[in-house]
């Protein structure tokens, strides 16, 4: 008999004849977390298991934020022959609990002498023989104890959820505009969430944006990577060309074309790293440089998709899903960030593309200061 900790997945289960490439994408997304915890993993009959655990608890959360896992459980392995020793096992694991329980049993050795009903119906007589003051329950039990009857008898009672999704990298990279605020950070870990692997990358307006600024996009960014088993920032210097836009353009039409000097560094840098799309994390209606109006002025410089997950949230959801995944107390920090940097006090909620372009003509080596931007980011790897 020995400890261990049980990893199922969901989703990867309908890739078919592909399923073995996510499998080992996986595979290796778990191992990566755990390895200052464990070296002894594999995978084995639709289940990856993790033996020699130097820190279960530890390990147990680190498998918890990898996306492709289903959930976690922390299990005993044993040998199947003797039915009795595997039903004291079961009696064990329900030591300290008090209630009502169900067995649930599955059968993947379909040899084995008992069939799925039949396991579960004579360990729970076993129990409930030894242990009067518990009672079944097979609708809405207080405690289920599970039994995997594989090439080995797997037994455990607690299950523990993971987040879900595809294995990152399993669908492709893309950029993350990534500010200090709430919203991109959720943005990025819901793309992520599908298999996208993510490069980061930040405005900087020093010195109107200080230090603990950039430090609270790069914990931010460690949040990020404790899901996607790192992450890429890429820190890019944004003052010069906020200060020649506050300078040379109209002024309610300075936050949009920001946002469109941003899409554009962000696709030079996304195209560096081999990244196909850009995420931001815009609300529609929820600041005047995300009305319909302005999120289509601003795209019309994308050269590739642009993935908006929160686009239909309110802030109400946006927080929930923050304070979920962790990232809500750090966005809160009062730190600001480049797009609160020379803010219009009227800007336009309704631009027509030809008058922005028309004013964006007013900036002169418009290129010239995209390609420094880009050549002076600071890369910070997390």
């Amino acid at each position: 008999m020995r400890e261990l900790l049980m990893v199922r997945y969901g989703e990867i289960y309908l890739k078919g004849l592909n399923r073995p490439y996510f499998q080992n994408l996986l595979l290796a997304r778990v191992k990566s977390a755990v390895k200052a915890y464990s070296s002894n993993v594999r995978l084995h009959d639709s289940r990856i298991y993790i033996y020699d655990m130097a820190d279960k608890t530890a390990c147990l959360e680190a498998v918890q934020q990898v996306f492709g896992v289903h959930s976690v459980c922390p299990a005993v392995e044993m040998e199947k022959g003797d039915f009795e020793k595997v039903c004291e096992q079961g009696l064990q694991l329900m030591e300290g609990l008090s209630g009502s329980f169900k067995v649930i049993a599955r059968r993947a050795d379909k040899l084995y002498p008992l069939d799925s009903p039949q396991i579960g119906a004579e360990m729970g007589g076993y129990i409930l023989s030894r242990r009067p003051d518990l009672k079944v329950d097979v609708r809405k039990p207080d405690h289920e104890l599970n039994v995997e009857i594989r090439d080995l008898a797997y037994l455990y009672s607690r299950v523990y959820p993971g987040p879900g999704g595809m294995p990152v990298g399993s669908n492709g990279k893309a950029a993350l505009l990534l500010s200090g605020g709430i919203d991109s950070p959720v943005a990025g870990y819901m793309i992520a969430k599908r298999g996208v692997a993510l490069v980061g990358i930040h405005f900087y307006s020093f010195p109107y944006t200080g230090e603990r600024s950039k430090e609270k996009v790069v914990q931010l960014g460690r949040i990020l990577a404790g899901y996607c088993g790192g992450l890429k920032l890429y820190v890019v210097p944004f003052t010069d060309i906020q200060m020649r836009i506050h300078e040379s353009c109209p002024e309610d039409h300075t936050t949009l074309i920001m946002r469109r000097f941003m899409m554009r560094i962000a696709e030079k840098i996304a195209r560096k790293e081999q990244a196909q799309a850009l995420i931001t994390g815009e609300s529609i209606g929820q600041v005047a440089s995300q009305t319909m109006n302005a999120l289509a002025c601003t795209d019309a410089v994308a050269g590739m998709p642009v993935f908006r997950p929160v686009i239909g949230f309110d802030k109400i959801e946006i927080i929930s899903c923050a304070q979920k995944i962790g990232t809500y107390e750090t966005s809160s920090l009062p730190y600001e960030d480049c797009c609160t940097v020379f803010t219009p006090r009227h800007p336009v909620t309704q631009p027509k593309l030809d008058k922005v372009e028309k004013a964006e003509m007013n900036l002169a080596n418009a290129e010239a200061l995209i390609e420094t931007a880009v050549n002076d980011s600071e890369i910070i790897e997390i």
